[in-house]
């Protein structure tokens, strides 16, 4: 059971807000984001003492505001409700105060590249991997939206486990690991693919027995330092090679958010029990476990940039 917690400003917009539900059992929330319209839309039916319906711009959810009780239908959530006395309270109080956004973007507009790099002949050697990644379908998101994929992503721990997910969003998710940087383009790691049901249960042990590690989908990332032909030390190599193989995970992770999945990144795992159960000498660096959620998710509260960096002029 959720109950309605607080208003607070958008992520993305300064003019928008976020409503937010905290769950009464379980330590999670639940966050309905408004544009500006929506939002005052709301505000004059409550400011009225008035009943009304708020249609949102996904031409699927809607908020009917009755006499007694706010109910927000939404499209991939369950329905919210709230006590049209105490939303009233919020949202009038909300209205009257001047807020700032949560700057959680990660780069406004004014910093994408304004130089255009023209287009090279293909390289043979990477026209598999550039059909993969260039292959069309509605399902896909533009490089556009790229900005919203990090700023929407949300990592899940109950994946749909009837649910199969499509070959080729597999593999667009694998090339994605191939496209990321890596240290002199060596790409020092090793990515698993585990499709056996057995050894996916057994992982599960040796990641502290996290059960979602057994996912519809799951990736083991591992460190080759011997890919790395650079004149350093062994520690720098592997440093490298565990940095090659964390960056793979993320690009697989963002693909994968963009793909209309979810995931959940294993970072508390047994190596040498990984490393016996996948037979390999390499060591893990971490498990991404991808499939479609149970219920979609916004993204949970971050920090203030201005919290985040520090500035050295």
């Amino acid at each position: 059971m959720a109950e309605f917690s607080k208003i607070e400003p958008s992520y993305i917009s300064k003019d928008g807000c976020r409503l937010i539900w905290k769950e009464v059992e379980e330590d999670d929330q639940h966050v309905i984001v408004l544009n500006k319209d929506e939002f005052e839309q709301i505000f004059e039916i409550l400011l009225k003492d008035s009943t009304g319906i708020v249609r949102l711009e996904d031409e699927y959810s809607r908020i009917l505001i009755n006499t007694d009780v706010t109910q927000f239908q939404l499209k991939e959530l369950k329905t919210l409700e709230v006590k049209t006395s105490i939303l009233r309270k919020n949202v009038l109080e909300y209205r009257n105060v001047p807020h700032e956004p949560k700057p959680i973007k990660i780069y406004p507009k004014e910093f994408y590249p304004s130089i255009e790099i023209e287009k090279e002949d293909d390289d043979e050697q990477n026209k598999l991997l550039n059909a993969v990644l260039t292959s069309k379908n509605k399902d896909t998101v533009s490089e556009s939206d790229l900005f919203r994929v990090m700023a929407t992503r949300r990592s899940t721990r109950n994946f749909d486990v009837s649910k199969a997910i499509e070959q080729w969003k597999i593999e667009k998710i694998l090339a994605a690991a191939d496209t990321a940087p890596t240290a002199g383009n060596f790409q020092g790691f090793k990515l698993v693919y585990i499709k056996n049901r057995e050894i996916k249960k057994r992982l599960v042990e040796a990641a502290n027995n996290q059960p979602y590690v057994n996912a519809p989908l799951v990736l083991v990332f591992c460190i080759d330092p011997s890919r790395v032909k650079m004149n350093f030390p062994p520690e720098i190599l592997t440093k490298f090679s565990l940095q090659d193989a964390t960056l793979a995970a993320a690009y697989s992770q963002l693909a994968a958010s963009a793909l209309g999945l979810s995931s959940i990144w294993i970072g508390m795992l047994d190596e040498e029990k990984v490393k016996q159960i996948i037979e390999s000498d390499l060591k893990p660096s971490s498990i991404l476990c991808v499939g479609y959620p149970h219920q979609k998710r916004p993204p949970k509260s971050r920090r203030k940039l201005k919290e985040l960096i520090r500035v050295i002029e």
